[in-house]
């Protein structure tokens, strides 16, 4: 007669009574997923700042700048082929992001396994409890800049090989002014909070480092905040027309 085995795994179930089942997609490819599109959005981020920044030496300089970003890759690519694949790439990579945050946050509610009646304050930035909203936000900016200045959708001068003309029309009303310092805003408050958290995985959050890592992402966040808003303010002050 057999003995049923007393070293038969249990299935994990949940607090309710529930089996728990394993996820399709394991926490750690999504945190990877988080990881790969954080990093290659925050390198697109710098360097489209740097190539807004030359703006500020003139129309010849910006239009030759755009120019190059519309040729770059030909012959072997058609003209703006290479730009728009660096476009489609950029909008995967912004919903992969959102995607891979949203479902990491429902496991980790999933996994408490009591809900507070009376949860209790906790240590962290505006910007950590604001991460999925702000996400969000930044990419419902990326649809509306790309049918602003890409499309020329939205433009009010809106001629395709004036890149100095459209931007200098765009930035001289201020809701739309204002509609980009929010966004830009939203992105420094994400930045703020990425780049902290990349840094503290990678010193391992020792206490005597903390300051210094906040003080880090702090100065990165305002940087490149500072770096896109000078364009807009510049522009609706006159300061480049």
């Amino acid at each position: 007669m057999a003995v049923p085995s007393l070293t038969t795994a249990v299935p994990p179930r949940t607090p309710t009574g529930r089996v728990r089942r394993s996820p399709r997609i394991s926490s750690v490819i999504l945190k990877a997923v988080m990881a790969v599109t954080g990093l290659a959005l925050f390198g697109f981020v710098v360097a489209h700042m740097v190539g807004n920044l030359k703006i500020f030496f003139g129309a010849g300089s910006f239009d030759s700048y755009a120019r190059f970003l519309r040729t770059v890759g030909e012959p072997l690519i058609p003209e703006r082929g290479l730009l728009w694949i660096m476009r489609i790439g950029l909008l995967v990579a912004v919903f992969a992001h959102i995607i891979a945050a949203t479902m990491l946050a429902r496991r980790a509610r999933r996994a408490r396994p009591v809900r507070y009646h009376h949860r209790a304050k906790v240590q962290g930035s505006y910007a950590a409890r604001t991460m999925r909203w702000g996400g969000v936000i930044i990419a419902l900016f990326v649809l509306y800049h790309l049918m602003d200045l890409t499309l020329l959708w939205l433009n009010p001068h809106g001629v395709h090989g004036e890149a100095y003309n459209n931007v200098t029309s765009d930035f001289q009303r201020w809701p739309v002014v204002l509609v980009y310092t929010l966004a830009v805003l939203t992105l420094g408050f994400h930045l703020r909070h990425g780049v902290w958290s990349a840094l503290r995985s990678l010193g391992r959050g020792r206490a005597r480092t903390e300051a210094r890592l906040r003080l880090i992402a702090l100065t990165v966040a305002v940087l490149i905040c500072a770096g896109y808003l000078s364009v807009p303010f510049a522009v609706l002050t006159g300061l480049v027309s």
